[in-house]
């Protein structure tokens, strides 16, 4: 397919660039430093050629000296809502995801500018509105910034209406430069152009050197000519026009693992050479057509996915620790700091972990942090950039909800060091027994839906709930009840609905209830399966000497786990009276070890990734509906990992380790055989 522009017209827009970015020169030559270093005479003939081209070609940048520009401050910035959405994009880490994409349609692999996303509108030729991208649904207005970039063409040889998205950004070397000469107290180019863009005053944003590269057509696709179907060829069109487009690679259908990365490698290499800041790689399919056919979510368009290099780490400050006793007695410390966005969300808390992590960040209110999300989930401060000032008092002498002394508990950690943590030994501490009746009534436990945190705090204050038996015999309080604010009797009714249904329940679901360290979802499934679900032969096992190391990811710690949770009074007490509340299923497996058309019976098969079909306990209960055993992790025992979209590094692992893989479809396909 022909391009639509000439190479005399490319010629012509490369020759317009150069003009400018010389006569600029010469201009603060000649008029801030008194030292020109060409006649005048160079610089009119310079002029004239550059204001014949633009003539010629209809593309005028924003920062041309043939423009007089008015570099008038606004007063605020105006929003701007966007009639179509500028969503994100889904995010991973690893390259598998993009050979998946490419192996279903041809894509294009891009590089992730790390800047701020700028939408730029036209209307027959003229820039009538610049905006940012905002919250993807509202942004504001920056257009009296635009004449302030450095490459931004204000008219174009275009009829209709175009608008185009991009990236506005500092070059890597102009950053450095800025902070040497004028030793900005700025962490990277990505803030300081981000803070340059939004400025009130152009004739500052000016100064930062604020450049744009288009990646996007949003609308107009079809008046650029050419192929108005393909990104490639329309992302080629805008430099005819006088845009800077984002460096990109067309991908054919099936790229190997082997070549993706070396494209990658490529994209990084070309980032380095034009000093532009990135921090991953863009895979969007090339299609426009069908990129809407697999339409979007509140977040992201599902026609591309951003490869990230690392988690985004930004600035904030740290203001104080809340402290939360858990059901366990331990305190769990949550740091607050200054609210910062990362990928897309408002972050203001982390977990600290532990006091020795604490203690090793010196930390103290009002010091700068490093926040991030590791793989862009879990929030966690990286860094203290003040050290030296680190605040024992931080560490609180009384838990924050009973008021009783604390204890430092220390235990062996990694590398022959110590983790300390902080704990609250007083059994009746009302926050350890409403986090006890929270995971009682859960999902994955006993399912008692309708039955919020607040409701059981006022139950619990009221004397209504001591032991767990109590939930199943509210109706002594019925009337109490009713008469509570914003109760009422249906609501009661509803709650003695949701609690008489869950005495119809599982071993899984029992044993889960009971707490026991380490026993979750995955480990009661696996424990209800070896033992038929028969809650006396798990009794006596877990009362005497047997080594559940004998199943497959039961380690030493929660076998012994186990036994320690059962050799105390209370516990065993619990659990043998508890039982006369409920009726416990019984197992009537669909597909049991000895139906010779079950291929995975007595196999242990991990998942990983997001399923069509199954939520994750969905995929553990038919793993275990099959006589399996549905492990958590990737280990030599695995006999089958099956993966779905971004499955992480279990499957890297399967690989490494020879592990079978089956895709969902290839699971279903062997189960209905």
């Amino acid at each position: 397919m022909q391009k639509k522009q000439s190479k005399s017209d490319g010629v012509s827009v490369q020759r317009i660039t150069e003009l400018v970015s010389m006569l600029n020169r010469y201009r603060h030559e000649y008029y801030n430093l008194a030292k020109p270093s060409v006649s005048d005479a160079v610089y009119d003939r310079l002029f004239d050629e550059l204001a014949a081209l633009e003539r010629k070609t209809g593309i005028v940048l924003g920062n041309s000296p043939t423009q007089t520009v008015g570099y008038a401050p606004v007063s605020a910035l105006r929003k701007v809502r966007h009639t179509i959405p500028l969503l994100s994009m889904d995010k991973t880490k690893q390259t598998d995801d993009l050979v998946s994409m490419v192996a279903v349609a041809p894509a294009l692999l891009m590089l992730k500018l790390d800047g701020l996303t700028v939408k730029l509108c036209y209307e027959n030729g003229e820039l009538v509105e610049a905006s940012t991208r905002g919250d993807g649904e509202v942004g504001e207005d920056i257009t009296h910034n635009i004449p302030a970039f450095c490459n931004v063409p204000l008219k174009i040889p275009h009829k209709g209406k175009l608008t185009i998205t991009g990236e506005g950004l500092i070059h890597t070397d102009d950053f450095e430069q800025m902070k040497d000469t004028e030793g900005r107290d700025i962490k990277n180019a990505r803030n300081l152009a981000a803070g340059s863009i939004r400025l009130l005053d152009p004739s500052i944003c000016k100064e930062r050197r604020i450049y744009f590269y288009a990646f996007n057509i949003i609308e107009g696709m079809g008046t650029l000519g050419g192929n108005a179907d393909s990104r490639g060829w329309l992302l080629e069109d805008l430099e005819a026009l006088g845009f800077e487009v984002c460096p990109f690679i067309r991908l054919v259908k099936n790229v190997s693992p082997a070549e993706m990365e070396s494209k990658v490698q490529h994209l990084k290499t070309i980032a380095n050479i034009e000093k532009l800041p990135i921090d991953g790689i863009v895979l969007r399919h090339d299609s426009i057509s069908y990129s809407r056919t697999l339409g979007r979510t509140g977040h992201h368009y599902k026609d591309g996915i951003a490869f990230k290099f690392e988690d985004d780490i930004l600035e904030t400050v740290f203001r104080s620790i809340e402290w939360t006793p858990s059901r366990s007695g331990k305190i769990a410390p949550v740091a607050l700091f200054d609210p910062v966005e990362i990928d897309g969300c408002t972050v203001s808390r982390a977990s600290l972990h532990n006091l020795s992590f604490i203690k090793e960040l010196e930390l103290h209110p009002g010091c700068r942090i490093l926040v991030s999300k590791r793989n862009m989930i879990i929030p966690h401060i990286e860094e203290n950039l003040d050290r030296g000032h680190y605040a024992p008092s931080l560490i609180p002498k009384r838990c924050p909800c009973c008021g009783k002394t604390t204890r430092i508990y220390a235990r062996s950690g990694g590398k022959g060091g110590q983790v300390a943590t902080l704990h609250c030994d007083n059994p009746d501490c009302g926050n350890q027994i409403l986090r006890k009746f929270v995971h009682f009534v859960g999902k994955k436990a006993m399912d008692i839906s309708g039955i919020s945190e607040a409701m059981l705090d006022r139950f619990i204050s009221a004397g209504f709930l001591t032991i767990y038996q109590d939930l199943y015999h509210l109706d002594r309080y019925r009337h109490q009840i009713i008469g509570i604010e914003g109760f009422g009797i249906k609501s009661y009714t509803n709650l003695q609905r949701s609690i008489n249904a869950s005495r119809k329940t599982t071993f899984a679901r029992y044993l889960v209830a009971m707490d026991i360290p380490m026993i979750g979802r995955t480990a009661s499934k696996a424990l209800e399966n070896y033992f038929g679900g028969n809650l006396d032969e798990f009794e006596k096992a877990a009362t005497g000497s047997f080594d559940f190391t004998v199943l497959p990811d039961f380690g030493a710690t929660l076998s012994g786990n186990i036994h320690d949770w059962f050799q105390v009074p209370e516990n065993l007490k619990l659990w043998q009276t508890l039982q006369g509340e409920f009726e416990f299923e019984i197992r009537k497996d669909v597909v049991t070890m000895e139906n010779k058309k079950n291929p995975f019976g007595g196999c242990t098969i991990v998942a990983t990734g997001k399923l069509e079909h199954f939520t994750r306990d969905g995929i553990n209960s038919k793993i275990a509906s099959l006589g399996a055993t549905a492990g958590s992790s990737v280990t030599r025992k695995t006999s089958y990992l099956i993966c779905g979209e971004k499955p992480g590094g279990k499957l890297t692992k399967a690989r490494e380790l020879g592990v079978p893989v089956l895709t969902e479809q290839e699971f279903l396909s062997m189960i209905s055989a």
